[in-house]
């Protein structure tokens, strides 16, 4: 073949390049509402980012986090997957140019003089050849096959991607929920703490009036039983604040780690959502986002499997020289090339091509499937988020208010104390009234903030308000 055929035949190949076997990517219309159906219960204003756990204002959480990012081990196995996608995506881009190797030989051949066609008279009978060379070989890509490969394997580096996205956002939420836990663990320790003591003085008290036959052994038996339940009660509280601690220390990727106590009541309440979120926010969410690239890589591979079914066109060429001496191996007269072309064909193949192309268009179909599915399950989790949100702020509310009406109960008994109108057991009955009360607005306030987490988690990490 000349040069000149050659170099029109791969004119003629690009130009037949352009076209792409296969479907166009569409987003599809998932229909959902213009806006959420539930909200909270004000609205709020401003802006809420990605660094969302950073409104609680607390600087171990801060720590916590961060080190979660940077040690857990299931998201440096996602780092570690996005790793090997984009090394994927790099050898799919690397098919669109052409392989050149380089190749050099010597070699020393002995020719026999007793054949059945001798050798002509002064031929040498020992013979030295060198040669080096540049070979190549490329497809030339007619039918797109090429393309939606390297468009199936960008999706899917963007997928990996959004995986680890979503873990992120995932670990950023276990962690911020677990840290709440047991802040009002730790809380809920303190109070019972309290409240054990107040148990341990009325049981004091009970024997004492027993010994003055103004109480019986009943009474005792009560006040000692009522004492054992809350020591049980405080063993219970603290076992589950060491198990939660465990569980930050395996997210945190950290296991020595210690965990000083603290108290729900420095955290402040994170901002609400302004009302009339756009259902559009969805779309900041890793995991739709991951969905969709998954979608977008499937839809490319239709593409991958129908070009199969259409002629492959490859060239190869060579330069180089060859030589019998080392000192002519560059010379003129010592160069070689070639240039070829090939096509290949599938005739016939039992419908293997046909079945691989119903296949991919199947794997279509059920991410296309998974695609709906992550949109409305994000549209429910939004919903939910800002229910649990509202419903938790107004039982914290109603527990602030019961709490306070327990304190006042209190603070009117010890009154009543001093004026010599109630005992020492009615102001302790009291005070232990006034701990529940303080221990079910903990748990109010911690699942309020819990709420607030989900909410974040659901919304993709934050919103854009006014």
């Amino acid at each position: 073949m000349s040069a000149s055929r050659y170099l029109t035949l791969t004119a003629l190949a690009a130009a037949l390049a352009g076209c792409a076997v296969g479907p166009d990517y569409q987003r599809p219309v998932v229909d959902l509402p213009a806006q959420y159906g539930e909200s909270a219960v004000s609205a709020g204003r401003g802006t809420v980012q990605n660094h969302w756990w950073k409104l609680f204002g607390d600087a171990q959480l801060d720590q916590l986090v961060e080190k979660a990012l940077r040690h857990n081990t299931d998201l440096l196995a996602a780092v570690a997957r996005l790793e090997e996608a984009e090394a994927v995506m790099r050898e799919a881009g690397a098919t669109f140019f052409p392989e050149i190797d380089a190749q050099a030989g010597a070699t020393r051949n002995r020719t026999s003089s007793v054949t059945a066609t001798p050798m002509p008279a002064g031929t040498p009978m020992l013979r030295n050849d060198r040669s080096a060379s540049l070979t190549t070989a490329f497809e030339i890509d007619l039918w797109g096959k090429l393309r939606r490969a390297n468009e199936a394997a960008r999706a899917q580096a963007l997928s990996s991607r959004f995986a680890r996205d979503s873990l992120q956002l995932t670990l950023t939420g276990l962690v911020s929920t677990a840290y709440l836990s047991l802040r009002a663990l730790d809380a809920q320790v303190t109070v019972t703490v309290d409240t054990l003591a107040s148990r341990a003085e009325t049981l004091k008290i009970q024997r004492a009036r027993l010994s003055g036959g103004v109480a019986s052994a009943l009474d005792v038996q009560q006040a000692e039983n009522a004492q054992a339940g809350v020591a049980a009660q405080l063993a219970e509280l603290r076992r589950q604040r060491a198990a939660v601690a465990h569980q930050l220390a395996l997210l945190s990727g950290e296991p020595g780690l210690a965990l000083t106590a603290g108290n729900l009541d420095k955290l402040p309440a994170p901002p609400l959502p302004p009302a009339g979120l756009p259902s559009s926010l969805l779309e900041a969410r890793p995991d739709i986002r991951q969905a969709e690239a998954d979608l977008i890589a499937a839809n490319a591979k239709i593409g991958v499997a129908k070009a199969a079914l259409f002629p492959t066109l490859s060239l190869t060429g060579a330069l180089g020289s060859q030589s019998k001496a080392l000192a002519d191996l560059f010379s003129g007269p010592a160069g070689i090339w070639s240039l070829g072309a090939s096509l290949t064909l599938p005739v016939f193949d039992a419908g293997r091509n046909s079945a691989r192309i119903e296949q991919s268009e199947a794997r279509q179909k059920q991410a296309l499937a998974n695609y709906r599915k992550s949109i409305q399950t994000a549209f429910k989790e939004v919903n939910d988020a800002l229910t649990n949100l509202r419903e938790n702020s107004l039982a914290e509310q109603a527990q602030a208010t019961r709490l306070d009406q327990a304190r006042q109960s209190l603070h009117l008994m010890e009154l009543r104390q001093a004026a010599g109108y109630s005992g020492s057991l009615e102001v302790l009955d009291a005070q232990r009234a006034a701990n529940d009360a303080a221990i079910s607005q903990l748990n109010a306030r911690q699942a309020r903030l819990a709420a607030a987490v989900e909410l974040f988690k659901a919304l993709g990490g934050g919103w854009k308000g006014e």
